[in-house]
């Protein structure tokens, strides 16, 4: 009787702890100001620099802590757009960012930690491009937040680490040799949260 009265004291402190930790899950979505790296017409010619344009995500988290410090897993559906003079490359991925945060004063967190990439469908100009070099690679998230209970906000920047060209034959130029398109991710991220 001792042992079960004392096992239930200790899950009831436990659950108390998990949940002044602000750890649950919760979904998120957001804005992506986002490019991807050069564009090279055919082997040999000059790189054309992205111009950046606005894209969104939609996912899941998870949050576990304890005292100060958190981890923080997510599972995010992403939409990005780069334009190239006019032409626009497409990438639709899964990301999944595992972070550490640590809670720095009141509201205010900082996380870091890396980003798994998985890349779902890209498109340039109308042309899907089925030959792209690794459709799973892996970046980095840096950033922070604030949270007001249920509700926070958070900015970081994620940048993919290997190179990933994406190749294909673009039949609206007239050079020869296949095109092709970094497709690293450089994008800055500011998304909204919701505990659930």
């Amino acid at each position: 009787m001792k042992k079960t009265l004392l096992t239930a004291v200790m899950v009831l402190m436990g659950l108390t702890a998990f949940s002044q930790n602000d750890s649950g899950i919760g979904i998120k979505a957001g804005l992506n100001y986002s490019a991807n790296g050069d564009y090279f017409e055919s082997i040999g010619d000059a790189a054309r620099e992205p111009d950046r344009n606005v894209g969104y995500h939609v996912g899941l988290y998870g949050k576990v802590g304890v005292a100060r410090i958190y981890v923080r897993p997510e599972l995010i559906y992403t939409k990005t757009k780069s334009d190239y003079q006019g032409d626009k490359f497409d990438v639709s991925k899964l990301d999944a960012p595992i972070l550490l945060g640590v809670k720095v004063i009141g509201p205010l967190h900082v996380f870091a930690g890396p980003a798994f990439q998985y890349i779902l469908d890209t498109e340039f100009d109308g042309i899907a491009i089925n030959d792209i070099e690794n459709d799973f690679s892996v970046g980095a998230n840096l950033g922070a937040g604030l949270n007001f209970g249920k509700l926070g906000i958070d900015i970081r920047y994620e940048r993919g680490f290997n190179d990933n060209e994406a190749t294909f034959i673009n039949d609206n130029i007239t050079t020869v040799g296949p095109s092709r398109i970094d497709a690293r991710p450089d994008q800055l991220i500011v998304s909204l949260s919701l505990k659930l």
